[in-house]
Parts: structure tokens; sequence; C-alpha cells
């Protein structure tokens, strides 16, 4: 995994962000409680601009609505990556190790095309 470009590109976000909240002093507003709250508001933003669309599909949205929600979805990953700086988690290693849980949890042969919760089918 050394020389994965993933990790690359996390620890570039984790930069772009770091030297942005730098700039301005905002380290010392940083608690990860506050930036899980901000998390929690910039996630509901988002779901804002699907909550009256029949699917959501990109179609629904159009070109004005599709480039709020991509500022939208940049807040959340923004919040996201600074969490894990704080709490000094490595992103990658946390969906890796989460995919191993899901996959116990959600055996491919038993759930294909069915999206109940793991408890609600038999095993």
């Amino acid at each position: 995994m050394a020389n994965d470009p993933a990790i690359g590109e996390l620890q570039q976000l984790r930069d772009i962000v770091r030297r942005f909240v730098d700039e301005r002093d905002w380290d010392q507003f940083h608690s990860p409680k506050n930036l899980a709250s901000a998390l929690s508001v910039e996630a509901a933003e988002l779901l804002e601009h699907f909550q009256w669309l029949q699917h959501g599909r990109i179609e629904e949205l159009g070109p004005d609505k599709l480039a709020e929600v991509k500022h939208e979805m940049a807040d959340v990953l923004v919040y996201l990556v600074r969490l894990a700086d704080k709490l000094d988690v490595d992103l990658l290693a946390a969906v890796e190790e989460k995919m191993v849980l899901n996959r116990a949890k959600y055996p491919a042969d038993q759930v294909r095309g069915d999206a109940r919760k793991y408890h609600e089918y038999k095993r």
C-alpha cells in the first residue's frame, strides 16, 4: 500500500485543509466535537438538495443544482478529512478495516440485490 495513489491524495487533501485552517488561525475552533457537528450540518445541507426530488438522479438536479451539490460534497469531505487529522485517523486504513467488517456482516452470496439490514435476513 506504500505506493497507493489514494494515500497520496488523502494526504494532499489533508495538507490543503491544514493550510487553509492555519492561514486563518481556525485550529483553535476545530475540536473533534465541533468538527463532527459541522460535518453533520454539511451533510444535512447536502441532503436538502435532494429533499423533494423523486429519485435524486443527476437529470433531476440540472447543472446549477449539481454545482451546489458538488460544493456541499466538498464541505462534507473537508470536515471529514479535518476530523480524521485531529483524531490521527488514517481514513484509508479505516475504510479497509470497515470493509472487512461489512463483508462479514453482509456476505455477498447471501445479500446480493437485497437492501435489508444485516439482522433482517437469514444467515
